[in-house]
Parts: structure tokens; C-alpha cells; sequence
């Protein structure tokens, strides 16, 4: 039987995988109850990261993103998002962006006990650079499949490669993230604010 450190181990392991039609299916799921729950808060849900490329092999973690138009607006959101079972993580030093946690694997809670697959909740102020990050990053790699299955084989090798170390593993991808980025028209000071972030973990 595996010993703590083990079984930390293997729940931490970085494990990327081929991609699946049901990552789009949960994403749907889970916007539906977004929008009955933040009707009138929220001005838009994105599926961003890997998983929303079809055909991109990822770790299988949806990344999801709300959309607010003023931070006024934030406190009611993080209230309908306490009441479905998640835990309001402030901006975690990136502006624009706060950070979700789930508090069980049935967040959100959909009223039927639902267990959902890991994933990222974000509320994201409109125009701000995270999200801009996030939206052009998916947008391109939708639009150049070329480029996925690049950045897909490049994901493979660093988690064979650093199967444990999360952050060498996201510094691997920060220079082909910006080389994207650079090609949709991102600013370099945006750029290398994104490199510095990823450096630092962020």
C-alpha cells in the first residue's frame, strides 16, 4: 500500500491526455447553471485553456471563465457562487481575475448531487488582460490545428518530463504561449507580464 507522500504524489501527477467531446459537454453543463444562477450578473461564460480546443491534448481540468462588466458587480457574483458550493480566492496577484475553489467534488451543487470533473472557475473583468490572454490563446489555436497538435505534443513531453513539478512544466509552455499571443496582435508589455506570472507560478 502507498505511503502519504505517494498517494500526494500521484494525486498531484501532471497527466495530459487526448482530448474528448465530454469536456464540451460538461463545460455546457456547467454554464447552464451559471446562467440560472447569475442571470443578470454576468455578461458572458468562456470555455478557455486546452480542454476548449477540440482535438488539443490536455490535462483534463476545464478552465472556465465569467464575465463581468464593472467590479462593482463582483460581491454578488462571489454570493451566487458561495451559495453553489465554491470559495471566493481573490485575484491571487493577477488584476481583473479572481480565482474560485469547489468545496466538494459536487460543486456546483445542481440539486441532484452531481459530481463534476475537475475544473477552474474564474470571474474576469471584460478587457482585461488575463482574459484577453485566455480568449485570443483559444481563439488561435481553434483556427490552427497545426499549432494545437504542436503545443499538444509540447504538453505530452513536459509532463513526461516534469510529471510532478507543475511549475517547471508551465514555464516549458510560456514561450510558445507568447509566441502565439505575439501573432494575435498582444502587447510585448502584456507579454512579458505573462512571463513573469508564469514564472512566478501565477
Amino acid at each position: 500500500m502507498p505511503d502519504l507522500k505517494e498517494q500526494t504524489m500521484e494525486m498531484n501527477e501532471i497527466k495530459v491526455v487526448p482530448y474528448t467531446d465530454e469536456w464540451a459537454s460538461t463545460f455546457r453543463q456547467l454554464a447552464a447553471i451559471y446562467q440560472q444562477h447569475l442571470e443578470g450578473l454576468i455578461t458572458g461564460i468562456e470555455h478557455v485553456g486546452s480542454t476548449s480546443v477540440p482535438g488539443l491534448a490536455a490535462k483534463p481540468i476545464i478552465d472556465i471563465d465569467l464575465l463581468i462588466k464593472d467590479p462593482s458587480q463582483l460581491p454578488l457574483v462571489v454570493a451566487g457562487l458561495e451559495k453553489l458550493g465554491y470559495t471566493w480566492r481573490g485575484d491571487l496577484g493577477i488584476p481583473g481575475r479572481d480565482a474560485f475553489g469547489r468545496n466538494a467534488d459536487t460543486t456546483p451543487d445542481d440539486g441532484k448531487g452531481t459530481a463534476w470533473m475537475a475544473h477552474h472557475l474564474y470571474v474576469c473583468l471584460e478587457g482585461c488582460i488575463s482574459l484577453k490572454n485566455h480568449l485570443q490563446l483559444r481563439d488561435f489555436l481553434r483556427l490552427h490545428p497545426e499549432a494545437a497538435k504542436q503545443y499538444g505534443a509540447l504538453k505530452q513531453d513536459l509532463s513526461v518530463r516534469y510529471p510532478y513539478d507543475i511549475d517547471q512544466y508551465i514555464e516549458g509552455k510560456t514561450a510558445f504561449i507568447t509566441g502565439i499571443l505575439a501573432q494575435t496582435g498582444l502587447q510585448e508589455d502584456d507579454l512579458q507580464d505573462i512571463t513573469a506570472r508564469n514564472k512566478a507560478g501565477k
